[in-house]
């Protein structure tokens, strides 16, 4: 697994390369507005110059994430408007700076069904607007309140209606705090792997592109999101040493999300390469 973290953009997206460096980390995810507000700055046609030389020098995979308050399945229609238009906004930033993925939480919605199809036609309306390379990461959460994709039946059926031509441009991120949040029991090699055996039974592994590496501070199956330090939570270091050691996901990004510590952190995944438990 290539093993990166989350990094700051504070005077810039092109500053996050410097960050990762610093961290000692492999691959960087960012993100590519303010997380926090609606409102937005056009991108400087300078930092998207500056952000595509410090890739280009580095090397560095990059993936972004999406605003949390995006919700594509939102019951009110001028939030769920605001969401879709906000999750194109940021695809297109994706492919001005030649960023691969767009992570995304799917949203909420009381109605599973009907929640579903309205996170398609949101993601489909980004994709349509925003021609090009850029792809969409469908994240698994925690399924805290009356969140979507927190089962894989329901990451599948949100990806299944997707219209076709636009579906290929659509995988998954999965995160394992949220997954075992969600009741998937990743802490013994047979929970493990009876979990990655269900993703690709009913999602497929193909379409697996990237992970969110974090420990979780509650217990299996809580349902909540609180990420923790690696090794430090509920889930302990066996997840994180069967996952770094998986052939399977070798060629692909994990990224820390634990705020502060990102180097501490890193050393703890790189120290179970290869390890036994």
């Amino acid at each position: 697994m290539i093993l990166g973290a989350h990094e700051g953009v504070a005077g810039g997206v092109s500053t996050a390369f410097a960050r990762a460096e610093a961290d000692g980390a492999d691959c960087l995810q960012i993100f590519v507005r303010s997380p926090r507000g609606w409102a937005v700055k056009p991108l400087d046609r300078g930092e998207v110059a500056r952000f595509r030389t410090e890739a280009r020098r580095t090397g560095k995979p990059t993936a972004a994430h999406s605003t949390y308050l995006v919700n594509l399945a939102a019951a009110d229609a001028a939030l769920r408007r605001k969401s879709w238009n906000a999750l194109a906004e940021e695809l297109a930033r994706c492919e001005a700076l030649g960023v691969r993925h767009l992570i995304f939480h799917p949203g909420s919605h009381e109605d599973e069904a009907q929640g579903v199809a309205l996170v398609a036609r949101g993601m489909a309306h980004a994709l349509e607007r925003v021609p090009g390379r850029s792809r969409l990461l469908v994240e698994i959460t925690a399924g805290q309140g009356n969140s979507l994709g927190w089962r894989f039946e329901q990451v599948a059926a949100i990806r299944e209606a997707v219209p076709a031509p636009l579906r290929r441009r659509v995988g998954v991120c999965f995160d394992t705090c949220h997954a075992f949040a969600a009741g998937y029991d990743l802490t013994t090699p047979e929970g493990y792997r009876r979990t990655f055996e269900d993703l690709d039974r009913l999602v497929g592994l193909s379409h697996l592109e990237a992970f969110h590496l974090n420990d979780c501070k509650k217990p299996l199956g809580c349902r909540v999101d609180r990420h923790e330090h690696i090794g430090r939570g509920a889930m302990g270091l066996e997840p994180f040493r069967m996952l770094v050691n998986d052939p399977r996901f070798a060629e692909l990004p994990g990224f820390l999300e634990t705020e502060m510590r990102f180097e501490e952190n890193l050393r703890v995944l790189r120290s179970l390469v290869g390890g036994r438990r």
